[in-house]
């Protein structure tokens, strides 16, 4: 019954099996898909906090902080501290970011674009309506 039933291991099932694909795709560019995102999540005009950047891609800081690393190492991203609160900090892409970003972005456009045209029932706007409702879900409250 779970294994038919439970949603958590469905979300989880196709994240993984997009991600391999996504992934894949992104190889020659030098990134995974969770990279893409972040770099693209950096992508702005002005650096963003750490917890605003964790917001949108539903992280928490810590693994945020984690995932920046890599980027960080590469030169593709960088973390400084808030010019108004120095105990904040703020993350950007460098122009080699920004680079490789738009290097990539044709191959993510490709790829999404077909994969959306696989989707008929439920249309790919369904599919992520149902996708932000089941990540903006508050949870429930334990029974009484």
């Amino acid at each position: 019954m779970v294994r038919d039933r439970c949603l958590c291991l469905h979300a989880q099932r196709a994240a993984r099996v997009l991600a391999r694909h996504f992934d894949e795709a992104l190889r020659p560019y030098g990134l995974t898909n969770e990279q893409f995102s972040l770099l693209m999540a950096l992508n702005r005009p002005i650096a963003a906090s750490i917890s605003q950047i964790a917001s949108v891609l539903g992280a928490d800081r810590t693994t945020l902080t984690a995932a920046l690393k890599p980027l960080m190492r590469d030169g593709l991203a960088t973390i400084r501290a808030d010019t108004r609160d120095r105990r904040a900090r703020r993350a950007a892409l460098t122009p080699a970011g920004h680079e490789r970003l738009a290097a990539a972005l044709p191959v993510w456009l490709a790829m999404h674009e077909a994969l959306e045209a696989t989707l008929d029932a439920p249309d790919p706007a369904q599919t992520r309506h149902g996708l932000t409702l089941l990540a903006s879900w508050p949870g429930m409250t334990s029974p009484a």
